[in-house]
């Protein structure tokens, strides 16, 4: 394998749960049925809002991105995960790794991004609604979504190459599924300064502006909403960013969750905490794509009718 000449090692050994074999075949199932459901789910979002033309509005087209998103950022790694589970101590050569986390950390800034995006449209539907039409015309949202896309690749691209560059000369051993950009970075023998320093001012800009971004946008959303009279306008105004805030709820709360809960200070506990690190960093990466496509199917009856419509009319053609 021929990797860069700053480089000593040819590829990396994920450990996974190798250390807990019980445990591979039980989340072998259940995560594999958790990718097939994601699969599915956001699948069908994405069919029904191309070929619905009732869903040929802004919000579904970002939802029709949000969805294709989501399949793609879990195929970045799921299928590694599952390989993981069936070889223990699976190898993963050096370009692999690579592409891997440029893939996996491109989806995950992209969908800040789409996030943000996506609140705006809601504010400028429900604070804005007779400038709706000309503010979010085609010509409007499709660069926004491009864009969100571009974003995150950018970002992606930067992260990797800081990273590729490091020298690997020692430990190649990742104590995780995949090669997640904090664990490699851990193996590096050289100063990782520059690296940490980067993605802390990348995660201000893909985390944080989309979060306060999303949180103003709310706030004009809810002033605007509660100065309805009717108890009915406050209702329906209310049902058409319900889905959306509540994937945000979901997005940003397993983020916080899985980043901001306290570490194990007992050394005996050392192993508990890394493998319940490596679970939660596991479900973080399926539960939110798996809960999307459920969310708004459940919490918007205009995807609930073309679903139904898209389903009635297979069956009809069957």
């Amino acid at each position: 394998m021929e990797v860069t000449n700053q480089s000593t090692v040819a590829g990396f050994i994920l450990l996974g749960l190798s250390d807990h074999p019980k445990l591979e075949k039980i989340f072998f199932v259940l995560i594999l049925l958790m990718y097939l459901v994601i699969l599915l789910g956001n699948g069908v979002l994405i069919l029904v809002t191309i070929f619905d033309s009732h869903l040929h509005t802004p919000m579904y087209f970002f939802l029709g991105n949000l969805s294709f998103l989501d399949i793609c950022y879990t195929t970045s790694s799921i299928p590694l995960v599952l390989d993981g589970f069936l070889t223990p101590r699976k190898i993963i050569s050096f370009s692999g790794c690579a592409v891997q986390m440029f893939l996996s950390f491109a989806m995950g800034a992209t969908e800040c991004v789409l996030l943000g995006m996506m609140a705006f449209d809601r504010y400028v539907a429900i604070c804005n609604p007779l400038r709706y039409p000309v503010v979010m015309s085609k010509a409007a949202y499709v660069p926004m979504a491009a864009s969100s896309w571009v974003a995150g690749a950018v970002n992606s691209l930067v992260q990797i190459s800081l990273a590729v560059q490091l020298p690997f000369c020692g430990d190649n051993i990742i104590n995780h599924f995949t090669c997640e950009i904090l664990a490699v970075l851990k193996l590096a023998c050289a100063d990782i300064t520059i690296n940490v320093i980067s993605m802390g001012v990348a995660n201000v800009i893909f985390l944080g502006v989309p979060v306060l971004f999303i949180l103003v946008s709310y706030i004009f959303i809810l002033a605007t909403i509660l100065r309805i009279p009717s108890a009915e306008g406050r209702k329906k105004a209310f049902s058409t960013c319900s889905a959306h805030l509540t994937v945000v709820v979901v997005f940003y709360g397993t983020i916080l969750f899985m980043y901001g809960k306290p570490k194990s200070k007992d050394p005996l506990g050392a192993d508990k905490q890394d493998l319940s690190d490596k679970l939660i960093s596991l479900f973080y990466g399926v539960l939110t794509p798996m809960l999307n496509p459920i969310i708004y199917s459940l919490r918007n009856k205009d995807v609930k009718v073309a679903v139904k419509n898209l389903v009635t009319q297979n069956c009809f053609v069957q």
